[in-house]
């Protein structure tokens, strides 16, 4: 009796108490979702270390960490759908996703179709097969080079800038070849089926710091990346939380982590009205 006693007065004190605590209450409407308090995002986990699967089959990386946290913010439960890149953007117009995580480089064609918020800034280097066989210095080296990227992708269309300005400038182009992913490329750069693999600073960084891959040229146009959306408003409430976690010092903390710098101007939403 005296437990129950007991058990009645400590209910009757924590029930106030539990009461009072705020309700987690979602930023973005269920409207403006795919499923309700839920934010869907695509990524191709490729890309290591910004976004990839573990050894135990689990998401990591910073764009992971960064879209959880942004999810967290919007009291919204994440969810991740693992896709290669060529499906992301034809899929967020048939709402199979909320949210385009994946660092899509900004342009203002991507612009025109879709709403975009710069956050990252990224720029495209060039990979070599381990120990540099073909003494890879310049963007002059890569004439007649068999090199690899993603297809679909801005690396693609930067990689075949510059191997039509070889050609113009009389030089042998280069000889492409395009994967379904970074992953495969560099796997096709393993088995010596390409010379070189077109991927972006983070990543050939990673990779040369892991001793596989050397980063032979970085920095090549630089543009920043993206978060990408088919809804303004979603859109704009994530550009808030963004611009939240900047003043808080999270965003400056997530990225030092990884060496990643944030892209210069705010976080404005860019789109169609």
């Amino acid at each position: 009796m005296r437990r129950m006693i007991l058990a009645a007065a400590f209910a009757a004190i924590a029930a106030p108490a539990m009461a009072q605590q705020p309700a987690c209450t979602p930023r973005v409407a269920d409207a403006e979702l795919i499923k309700p308090r839920t934010l869907v995002m695509s990524t191709n986990p490729t890309l290591p270390p910004l976004q990839f699967v573990n050894a135990q089959g689990q998401l990591q990386g910073m764009r992971i960490e960064l879209g959880t946290e942004i999810a967290r913010r919007l009291c919204l439960t994440p969810e991740y759908v693992r896709i290669e890149f060529s499906a992301m953007i034809p899929g967020l117009a048939a709402r199979r996703w909320d949210m385009i995580n994946t660092g899509i480089f900004f342009t203002e064609e991507r612009a025109r179709i879709m709403q975009m918020v710069r956050y990252e800034n990224n720029a495209v280097a060039i990979s070599a097969a381990r120990g540099n066989p073909r003494n890879l210095r310049s963007l002059d080296n890569l004439a007649g080079i068999t090199i690899g990227v993603e297809i679909g992708g801005f690396e693609e269309r930067q990689t075949r800038a510059i191997s039509a300005d070889l050609e113009r400038r009389g030089l042998r182009p280069m000889n492409i070849r395009t994967f379904d992913n970074f992953a495969i490329a560099f796997q096709a750069l393993r088995a010596g089926q390409v010379e070189a693999v077109t991927s972006i600073d983070a990543v050939a960084a990673e990779y040369d710091q892991r001793g596989e891959f050397p980063r032979v040229l970085s920095g090549l146009n630089p543009t920043p990346a993206a978060l990408a959306f088919r809804s303004r408003t979603l859109a704009t409430e994530v550009s808030r939380v963004l611009t939240e976690m900047k003043a808080d010092g999270s965003l400056d903390a997530l990225f030092n982590r990884y060496g990643v710098s944030i892209a210069d101007g705010g976080f404005a939403v860019a789109g169609p009205q």
